[in-house]
């Protein structure tokens, strides 16, 4: 998601304090990258390095090089295109689809538009938002601060499953799971392009050096984390393919990246590039055909339909399942009535 940056009447953008340090009198010469380590919270050095090159760390208002050797009564000051906000989470009356819930955890079907946990742009409205207003005390992994009761995510237009803890047992007993790669998580996905059969696509999935909010998958463990998808054919309707896909891995956009590498996006996927006409003809009925599916699934064609896990109290296999919501049906129902209608000329 592209950040809304202030950009003030000379066109140049505006910068927001978010850490002010001002240097003790008996601090010895010690390089800024190292010294600020132990004062940015959750900061490797690379990151630090990355942000003084940036122009984000300011040293007297001027900057500086990562190399620079903090001096007592140095004002050292982190900047950033938008605004501080406190990390408090505010409970909000949201409905929440809750297909099954006993005492240790819960299921959610996210509806698609719904950002799972706040963070830029996305402070309120969240699923984490409306877990702290049904939920009291929803335990936290380490180092998972604001997300409370999740152990795993999806993406903001996918919809689906998603598993809640309500207490550490189940948040430490389901993140085991998780690490272990023993969840069984199922996809229903519609893709460009009329695959031939089914597969397996793996690869190190990274940030792209290109586009920051996009992934892109690299042959190099240096550039990303290892990853794994199962496909299989659900149905063919022309044009795209109805495929299941079931992740051994859970990176960040992991299914999209994916099917993008191997050359077939997610319909309707505009960070992947699935919101333009990738397969058909030239015809102008066509394009108009491929709008109308466009306007009734307004966004990747993804969808967490099952979720599979033991569960930490009773230690049974329990497996849960979505149907598919309204405008991917929708959506799915046009391609089959042209299908039809094409193999009737």
């Amino acid at each position: 998601m592209a950040e809304d940056f202030d950009i003030d009447e000379n066109g140049e953008q505006d910068l927001y304090e978010h850490l002010r340090v001002v240097v003790d009198k008996g601090q010895a010469l010690l390089r800024i990258d190292k010294f600020l380590m132990h004062r940015v919270e959750n900061a490797s050095r690379n990151r630090i390095q990355n942000a003084i090159e940036a122009g984000n760390v300011l040293v007297n208002d001027k900057q500086i090089r990562a190399s620079y050797k903090v001096k007592p009564g140095d004002i050292i000051t982190v900047v950033l295109p938008h605004p501080p906000r406190d990390t408090e989470i505010y409970p909000e009356n949201i409905p929440l689809n809750i297909p099954y819930e006993d005492d240790d955890l819960l299921i959610v079907n996210k509806v698609t538009g719904m950002v799972v946990h706040p963070g830029f742009n996305n402070y309120t409205g969240t699923l984490v938002n409306a877990l702290v207003y049904h939920f009291n005390q929803l335990p936290q992994l380490p180092g998972n601060d604001g997300r409370p009761g999740l152990v795993h995510r999806i993406d903001k237009d996918t919809s689906g499953l998603l598993v809640i803890a309500k207490n550490e047992w189940t948040i430490t007993h389901l993140a085991k799971q998780f690490f272990d790669h023993s969840i069984h998580r199922k996809y229903t996905a519609l893709v460009w392009g009329d695959l031939q059969s089914d597969g397996t696509v793996t690869g190190y999935i990274g940030r792209s050096l290109k586009d920051r909010r996009v992934m892109s998958v690299y042959d190099s463990e240096e550039k990303g984390k290892w990853s794994v998808t199962h496909y299989r054919i659900l149905e063919r309707l022309g044009y795209v393919t109805l495929i299941e896909c079931q992740l051994e891995t859970g990176r960040t956009h992991q299914i999209r990246a994916h099917m993008q590498s191997i050359g077939h996006p997610l319909f309707n996927d505009a960070l992947y590039g699935g919101d333009r006409i990738l397969k058909g003809t030239v015809f102008s009925k066509y394009k108009q055909f491929v709008d109308n599916c466009f306007n009734i699934l307004p966004r990747q064609a993804l969808h967490a339909k099952s979720l599979g896990f033991i569960h930490p109290r009773s230690k049974e296999y329990v497996n849960f399942e979505s149907d598919l919501p309204e405008d991917f049906a929708l959506c799915l129902e046009k391609w089959r009535s042209y299908v039809q209608y094409e193999r009737s000329k």
